[in-house]
């Protein structure tokens, strides 16, 4: 999820990109290996018959229900502080919730602490969690280059000022070993989805969207190379579709699977209504029919790849109850798949964000939640069900793309006006 302040871009952060730097470097990134026509990317992985898991549940035109992993035993540092007992028993809870997949996340500087090398011990601590997974019925969609998660930083050591992520030929070398020794270890593994580039890489990483966007299409050749038919998605966070930073919505949208991340409060959903108004309850349709519409396609695929309230304020009954009206809510506009945020609440022996503590489906010692009981409900009633999706277009995206005018579309999208005197 985003950071406490994204905005500021803090820890290692640079904002130096210079005049023209972005149509220059994505001309030199994107030869042989640039967007086709009108932004689309090359084989689209979402045909099931060409996933390697090779299961009916990977079909994109039914819903599917997961949740982004959070160990409850030493949080993602388990990476780094290997135990599987208690590892087995979140995913034995996690199962029981009905969930068919989860988003694992890698802590880049953890795989692969040199540019030239990716630690053998941790490819094998995730060909153990993905064995563990399949075991109980769960896919893996793998996260690869998270340099941020939960509001903390984990850059690699050979980190660059920005935006050498996405234009240093060194960065890339090292990006292609990674992809190549993950595919490695994932290809001896029935229960794949695929891969996510990462955690919000924009909130971590930032560049101008020409240069972000070249990156990705290049991204995608490799990983598809790399891994044949895994269902490879972006998942950034709400910014990108909001304001220009790092990808631009109209080649994020033309992915064969667009993923939204969508949190009332880091939207900002707030100002124009309260926690169980539309602006909240019904983010999640009105997100899609953005990407949709930037798509220029009513029945674009998509995944919601995370998503909660984090109000700190709203009680588990609350929580309970905005779960189950949004998610219906987007089961009836046609959305896709959902991925909550998250699974187990985090322990508070570890420094956060105080409202990361309270996120779970699952208390820290695995007992059902509210919005557990919830969650298992609807994905005992949509969970493999087809997708509906309306044919009827959507309007024209945002005249201008940024906060404020994609705001005004989503409220026009939602039939909303917001109590003026609501600050």
């Amino acid at each position: 999820m985003p950071p406490e302040a994204s905005e500021s871009k803090t820890m290692n952060r640079r904002n130096f990109i210079a005049a023209g730097v972005g149509a220059a470097m994505a001309s030199s990134w994107a030869s042989g290996q640039s967007p086709l026509p009108n932004g689309t990317l090359p084989s689209s992985p979402l045909d099931p018959s060409r996933n390697q898991a090779a299961s009916p549940r990977n079909a994109v035109n039914r819903h599917r229900f997961g949740v982004n992993y959070t160990p409850s035993h030493n949080w993602w540092f388990c990476w780094n502080e290997w135990n599987i007992d208690p590892i087995q028993r979140d995913l034995d809870a996690i199962a029981a919730l009905g969930a068919d997949h989860l988003r694992i996340l890698l802590i880049w500087p953890y795989f692969q602490p040199n540019p030239t090398w990716v630690s053998s011990a941790h490819l094998e601590r995730l060909s153990q969690l993905l064995t563990l997974m399949g075991e109980r019925g769960l896919d893996a969609l793998i996260t690869v280059f998270t340099g941020q998660l939960s509001g903390w930083y984990f850059l690699p050591p050979f980190n660059k000022p920005d935006p050498a992520l996405y234009t240093d030929p060194t960065i890339w070398s090292a990006q292609e070993l990674m992809i190549r020794e993950l595919a490695r270890t994932m290809k001896a593994h029935s229960n794949i989805v695929g891969f996510d580039f990462g955690n919000e890489m924009n909130t971590c990483w930032s560049a101008e969207p020409a240069v972000g966007d070249a990156w990705m299409a290049r991204m995608f050749s490799l990983m598809n190379s790399a891994y044949p038919g895994g269902v490879h998605v972006n998942g950034v966070d709400h910014n990108p579709w909001f304001r220009p930073t790092t990808f631009s919505p109209r080649a994020l949208a033309a992915n064969p699977l667009p993923v939204i991340h969508a949190y009332p409060y880091w939207a900002e959903a707030l100002k124009y209504g309260g926690p169980m108004d539309p602006p909240s309850t019904r983010l999640l349709v009105a997100f899609a029919a953005l990407v949709r519409s930037y798509a220029g396609n009513p029945q674009k695929p998509v995944w919601a790849g995370e998503f909660n309230t984090c109000i700190e304020s709203m009680s588990e009954k609350q929580q309970a109850a905005w779960l189950e009206t949004s998610v219906t809510a987007a089961v009836h506009a046609g959305v896709n798949w959902f991925t909550y945020w998250d699974s187990h609440d985090v322990s508070r022996k570890f420094a956060f964000n105080s409202l990361e503590y309270s996120l779970g489906l699952l208390t820290n010692d695995g007992k059902v939640k509210e919005q557990g009981k919830v969650f298992k409900q609807l994905a005992e009633a949509y969970r493999g069900k087809p997708v509906a999706v309306s044919s009827v277009a959507t309007p024209p995206p945002p005249a201008q793309h940024n906060f404020d005018a994609t705001w005004k579309w989503l409220l026009e999208y939602l039939e909303w006006k917001p109590n003026p005197t609501r600050s």
